[in-house]
């Protein structure tokens, strides 16, 4: 039986300037939704004078705490967690420095936590809300040179599953995403040479899809699941087919 199309009257998006959290959120924007986006930089560009924007740095955690307390909407009918913090580059475990690894934490997996403590009293009180989490294959494979963002990751896909279970679906339903390849966004293209080609790299409004079926449908069917988006912005559960590891063999096996 198909869900009646209802029209969310607002969503937040944290870490909806740029990549996958921006293309959910215009994604959102253009089917009327009134979009609140969370991030340190000002969305810019086409569809970005559509988006609400609250500055917030999730390495600061007063400031960050404050931004959600202070700017949340009073309704919330969708949510997304699409912050991320990598690093400059790959590299080993051991050559991690302390400050990227606690930024790792503070934005991947802190931050996430902040935002549903903040935004779960809205969204139960939406009935039924949506919470959609960007995951990465990563939380399945692992991986050299990944380890921080590999840790990360998975305890935020811990939480969100160990939080669903605690909630009912009546009230909110928990829906995590994540891509079937490289995404072009900029933090990718920081970590990449000049002139390289990213011919055969997804884009943030292959999500588009997806969001909207999730918009219109509360995340019915899709409560629990882990969905995997591909190049052509079609979809597939977790559960059928694991997604292919984005790690690169370590050249050097003395590192």
């Amino acid at each position: 039986m198909s869900t009646p199309d209802r029209t969310p009257a607002t969503a937040v998006v944290i870490g909806g300037s740029t990549g996958i959290g921006r293309g959910i959120a215009d994604a959102w924007a253009a089917h009327g939704i009134e979009t609140h986006v969370f991030s340190r930089s000002r969305p810019a560009g086409p569809g970005g004078d559509r988006l609400v924007w609250h500055p917030t740095d999730l390495r600061d955690s007063e400031q960050a705490r404050k931004s959600l307390r202070s700017g949340l909407p009073d309704r919330i009918d969708l949510a997304c967690y699409s912050a991320v913090y990598f690093t400059s580059r790959r590299e080993p475990f051991t050559a991690t420095t302390e400050a990227d690894w606690l930024d790792q934490f503070a934005v991947n997996v802190h931050g996430l936590s902040w935002t549903l403590r903040a935004a779960l009293p809205a969204l139960r009180a939406a009935a039924p809300g949506l919470f959609l989490h960007v995951s990465s294959e990563v939380v399945y494979n692992a991986g050299p040179h990944r380890s921080g963002y590999a840790a990360t990751k998975a305890a935020a896909d811990s939480l969100i599953r160990s939080v669903a279970q605690e909630i009912d679906p009546a009230d909110v339903r928990f829906v995590q995403t994540l891509p079937a390849g490289m995404v072009d966004t900029p933090g990718i293209r920081a970590r990449r040479p000049a002139g390289f080609d990213y011919g055969d790299y997804m884009t943030p409004a292959s999500f588009a899809p997806l969001a909207v079926e999730l918009a219109r449908t509360r995340g019915t069917g899709y409560a629990g699941e882990a969905l995997v988006v591909h190049e052509d912005a079609s979809w597939s559960s977790v559960s059928r087919n694991l997604p292919v590891s984005q790690s690169r063999p370590v050249a050097d096996v003395g590192v």
